[in-house]
């Protein structure tokens, strides 16, 4: 099995008290053959000198300094930088198992998939941890396939977010596949709807590798308006459904797609 480049996203505002575990956790990854896109977003603390000094101790470090834009944003001027064959995310207030680009390189090469899906944990300010995942694990699947289960939760972070997953650089280029920079929040389940469109096979793994820190998200998913949130899922709605009319499942899942008008993520609380 070859080792192919993998770039690692990490976008960063204000998060000096959170970045050293984050950075070191992926400095620490067992495998080797990454280049990380450290890329600050205009923050105010101590978050660029930081990634600095990273950058100093590790060459496949890489700093990229911007005026702020929004997580979006940052993330597409690093998607543009970005070398690898595979693409990962990761929050700057979280952390990786060191085993994790590793796990899913392998599983991604394995299975021979466009999309991987991993388990994630979330943990709580007391430090215990739940592991979420939902699609049944090391088994690879066709678009109907995975279809058909994203129906099952259609709201869930584990569907929706960007850092529990490992992406084909030249789909994303060849279809121009980018975060859109208008949404403010659930921007990451745009992304995926865009994604899953040219991706063909798709494959989760078992094993559990990303820590997310909830405690640290909370604040900031409480402070989105309950209107907010239906206006968003409004504006996602059409692109849920013309995945499913493309797919010709439309019909058959009518109920399950208007469900994520109403439905919150399991683990968002």
């Amino acid at each position: 099995m070859d080792h192919p480049l993998v770039s690692i996203i990490v976008p960063i505002y204000n998060s000096a008290l959170d970045l050293v575990p984050c950075l070191e956790s992926i400095k620490r990854q067992n495998y080797e053959n990454i280049e990380v896109l450290l890329v600050n977003d205009g923050s105010s603390d101590s978050s660029l000198e930081i990634c600095r000094m990273y950058a100093r101790l590790d060459s496949r470090m890489i700093v990229i300094d911007k005026e702020n834009s929004g997580v979006s944003g940052t993330r597409n001027v690093a998607i543009e930088r970005a070398q690898g064959e595979y693409l990962q995310f990761v929050d700057s207030d979280d952390f990786l198992d060191r085993n994790a680009t590793r796990l899913m390189v392998e599983s991604a090469q394995e299975s021979r998939c466009d999309l991987l899906i991993c388990h994630y944990c979330s943990v709580m300010p007391d430090g215990r941890t739940s592991v979420y995942g939902f699609l049944p694990p090391d088994v690879r699947m066709d678009k109907p396939q995975f279809a058909r289960h994203l129906m099952e939760e259609p709201a869930s972070f584990y569907y929706g977010v960007m850092w529990n997953k490992l992406y084909r650089r030249d789909i994303i280029m060849e279809h121009g596949i980018r975060c859109n920079e208008e949404f403010t929040w659930s921007e990451d389940m745009l992304f995926n709807l865009e994604y899953i469109r040219y991706a063909e096979s798709f494959y989760a793994m078992r094993t559990p590798v990303y820590y997310y820190a909830r405690q640290k998200k909370h604040s900031l998913s409480a402070s989105v308006s309950p209107a907010k949130v239906m206006t968003t899922k409004a504006s996602l709605f059409k692109y849920y459904k013309q995945l499913y009319i493309d797919l010709g499942l439309y019909e058959r899942y009518r109920l399950q797609i208007y469900t994520y008008l109403v439905a919150m993520a399991k683990d968002m609380g």
